[in-house]
């Protein structure tokens, strides 16, 4: 019952803290055969690490990945694989004043209401530092389903959505925000120079899309690929809300307008519109698998916010140390790398039933 565990075919469990020596995940169910290096991981993984612009944490880490097991002569074994990634880093100095305080909007509180006690050093379990085991976990399922392409976005930060008729996938590689679209691109430089000199944070979100998943991936009625996708999504620090396909907006559409008509095609239907995001009934249609997470703003900030310490008193506090003003910049990779384990978890399942 320690839920640090998910999937069921293709399992992952993360370990480690933020400022222990290391951190990683195992890896269970991936099939034998399947070509692995280190480089396969570290491509993803610099993807996420800290330290990449002037617009995320300062803390530097290599998020040098290294294959423990699971791996032999370059391909997997189908036993489990083990990977570490080493914290080079640590400033657990920068946590004194709040060892006995609890941070509004951190799960300080949560902790130590739970078990009694937490460790205090940049969130520990809590921190956004665990998301590189998930990244490496994910590279993994890549190979596991290399038919598949899984990219990810940036469409929002604050207030400031893209403009989605200049959307080029392109983009998100060639800035530091994950963006489709250049122009908001440099919108979104000024405004977080904004909110880092003040001190503060703000929110995010962050689309993916799965193209090339097959039709029939997912099962009714409580293996369904939408909510398995909603639930790993979730589980990602900071995750505050989660849409598939038009999401909340269905709610303002008409059902003429919802439903997704279908003509004949060559190889299958062809979908007029996709506002159910590629999952019908639970189960994949053949279109792309399209979600969207919002992330809160950084909990950490300079600016002093009033809470209670251990012994209930009444404080204020300020969060010093080295933190991402807007924690949706390094998400893209994280969204990516669960999305790719809950498919590869999918299409496993699914070969199992139906063969």
């Amino acid at each position: 019952m320690s839920h640090n565990t998910f999937g069921h075919l293709f399992r992952v469990t993360t370990w480690g803290e933020s400022h222990g020596p290391a951190l990683g995940c195992v890896v269970d169910g991936c099939p034998p055969g399947i070509e692995l290096t280190e480089a396969d991981i570290q491509t993803f993984l610099d993807l996420r690490k800290p330290g990449t612009s002037k617009h995320v944490t300062q803390r530097r880490e290599s998020d040098t990945v290294r294959i423990l097991s699971g791996v032999f002569e370059g391909f997997t074994t189908g036993t489990p694989i083990s990977l570490m990634i080493e914290n080079e880093d640590q400033r657990s100095k920068d946590y004194g004043e709040i060892a006995h305080a609890f941070r509004p909007g951190h799960a300080d509180y949560a902790y130590i209401a739970k078990y009694g006690r937490r460790d205090y050093r940049g969130g520990g379990r809590s921190s956004a530092r665990e998301t590189a085991a998930r990244v490496a976990a994910g590279a993994v399922a890549r190979k596991v389903i290399s038919g598949v392409t899984v990219r990810g976005a940036l469409v929002q930060v604050g207030p400031h959505a893209i403009d989605r008729s200049a959307w080029d996938w392109e983009q998100t590689r060639q800035n530091t925000f994950w963006s489709p679209d250049a122009q908001t691109a440099k919108k979104w430089d000024g405004y977080l120079d904004e909110v880092r000199k003040a001190g503060s944070s703000t929110g995010a979100i962050v689309e993916v899309e799965a193209e090339g998943v097959p039709a029939g991936w997912g099962a009714p009625l409580y293996g369904k690929l939408d909510a398995e996708l909603a639930a790993a999504l979730m589980s990602i620090n900071a995750a505050k809300g989660v849409e598939i396909g038009a999401g909340f907006a269905a709610a303002a559409l008409s059902g003429e307008e919802n439903a997704d008509e279908m003509r004949a095609g060559n190889n299958g239907p062809n979908f007029l519109s996709n506002h159910a995001g590629g999952v019908l009934g639970g189960i994949s249609t053949g279109q792309p698998v399209i979600a969207r997470v919002a992330f809160k703003p950084t909990s950490s900030i300079l600016t002093p916010r009033r809470t209670l310490n251990e012994a209930g008193e009444e404080v204020e506090l300020r969060t010093k140390g080295r933190h991402d003003p807007c924690v949706g910049v390094r998400a893209v990779p994280v969204v990516e790398a669960m999305v790719a384990c809950v498919l590869a978890d999918a299409f496993l399942r699914h070969r199992a039933q139906v063969g």
